[in-house]
């Protein structure tokens, strides 16, 4: 596995997009609505991203945003093969948000591990 992207809960992703920007001499090479959410994708290096996450419409993210406010949301690590990453993480007892593999931004296939089993940290597997 390699780091993928950060996640990142925000009720302006334009604004902080342009703050990124220009901070960090990042680009966005992709922006969506998917699942209820804006979602700006900030290229950092290549292959390595912040994605900006804003609520359009209730749901996880507005409800994430109103119980911890603006920041990191998710960790995202890469995987080529996400069914056996699924499985690994099943054998050493990790809580799962998906037991299987499900549509994510910017057409990848995506699974959740829960925090209580990963420190704290809501960790994304992603298959390219």
């Amino acid at each position: 596995m390699r780091f993928d992207h950060v996640g990142v809960a925000t009720r302006d992703a334009a604004d902080l997009a342009d703050r990124f920007c220009g901070l960090l001499g990042a680009t966005i090479p992709h922006e969506e609505t998917f699942d209820g959410m804006r979602i700006v994708f900030l290229e950092l290096d290549e292959g390595r991203y912040f994605e900006l996450l804003e609520p359009v419409a209730g749901g996880t993210i507005a409800d994430y945003l109103d119980r911890e406010g603006a920041g990191i949301h998710h960790v995202a690590l890469a995987t080529d093969d996400l069914p056996a990453a699924l499985d690994r993480a099943r054998d050493r007892d990790v809580d799962l948000v998906d037991e299987e593999p499900r549509p994510g931004a910017w057409g990848h296939d995506v699974a959740f591990l829960h925090p209580r089993s990963t420190g704290g940290v809501l960790v994304e597997f992603v298959e390219h």
